[in-house]
């Protein structure tokens, strides 16, 4: 008789639930949420909301009539993916692309390995980049800050991200230089704190980090991954910038622009499709941050933390196989 019975990871040793932890995050994107609001305004709010929406709408549904087994929509998980996916996307993205997000990240990415616990890969990552290979032109159209009340549905005026701007000036021949002499680019002060184009999750990294403050003081994620990650991507940076400084921007205009502190925090950290153990983590966070700074030089997308952590995803169980926790009761020889 089987009186074992091992369920799904994460497996923690902590007082806290799934349903906690999950909705901890919430807690910590708040600020977050608040600030794409008001920079953003309506379509900020049209965007989390149908994203929330659809995501716990397809758990459902796959659960109840496809799967047949218990409905888990209650645990937070769904939530934190449709908040996510909102964060990865622009604020002007129309409704029914949202939606073929949310059943990508859900059925995809969740629900076809076996629901929480399985997914190798980050759901509200496999959605965000599913819909940038199939909707480029929607995807890379980022609506510039227009207040609290404004609605940029109909007559939204566009512009590249702090990156892509960035990565077309280069692309021009121009130096790091020129380029951040312009008047058109953001700088570091908009990039912390928010007045700039980009999906909800990139425009204020100030935000990102409070809610990263948040968890890390819960316990809800550990040093380990945020650490390894950005000491490698400052590290890379910054060898590439003081090699040559007019063709490669420096570590900190790297962390504040894009999507470096919300997938360091946030999508990095996520204990289903990351190690188990901290060695683990580090390792992962080193390969995140080297592969996050090698698509944004070289890589035809300015951006690159989503593929940097799918990547890192599907590395994981080989790093969970070369560093594997010391087995209960196991003897270690000395010498």
């Amino acid at each position: 008789m089987n009186l074992l019975t091992v369920s799904g990871s994460p497996h923690v040793h902590t007082h806290q639930s799934v349903k906690s932890i999950m909705y901890g995050v919430v807690i910590a994107l708040i600020p977050a949420i608040f600030v794409s609001l008001y920079f953003f305004g309506i379509d900020a709010a049209r965007v989390i909301f149908i994203s929330v929406a659809a995501c716990l709408f397809f758990e459902w549904v796959i659960q109840k009539y496809l799967i047949k087994g218990p409905v888990t929509i209650n645990d937070g998980s769904a939530l934190v993916t449709g908040v996510l996916l909102a964060f990865n996307v622009p604020s002007n993205l129309p409704w029914w692309i949202l939606v073929i997000g949310a059943l990508v990240s859900i059925g995809i990415g969740k629900m076809s390995f076996g629901g929480l616990g399985k997914n190798p890969f980050n759901p509200a990552l496999v959605g965000r980049v599913f819909l940038l290979i199939s909707f480029p032109v929607q995807m890379t159209s980022w609506p510039l800050p227009k207040g609290l009340f404004g609605t940029g549905l109909t007559d939204a005026i566009t512009g590249p991200t702090t990156l892509g701007v960035l990565k077309e000036g280069l692309s021009a021949g121009k130096t790091v230089q020129e380029i951040m002499a312009s008047p058109d680019f953001p700088g570091y002060i908009n990039d912390l704190m928010g007045a700039q184009g980009g999906s909800l999750g990139e425009i204020s990294a100030i935000a990102l980090l409070l809610g990263a403050v948040y968890m890390l003081s819960r316990k809800i994620i550990t040093w380990h991954i945020p650490t390894a990650y950005i000491g490698s991507a400052v590290i890379f940076s910054g060898i590439l910038w003081l090699v040559d400084p007019s063709h490669y921007i420096d570590p900190a205009m790297h962390l504040l622009a894009g999507g470096m502190i919300l997938g360091v925090f946030y999508m990095a950290t996520d204990m289903v499709s990351s190690p188990m153990t901290a060695r683990g983590q580090i390792v992962f966070g080193i390969g995140a941050g080297l592969l996050t700074i090698m698509i944004r030089v070289w890589g035809a997308y300015p951006e690159g933390v989503s593929f940097a952590i799918l990547i890192m995803n599907a590395f994981t169980p080989l790093i969970n196989n070369a560093f594997k926790p010391k087995r209960f009761g196991e003897v270690v020889k000395n010498g």
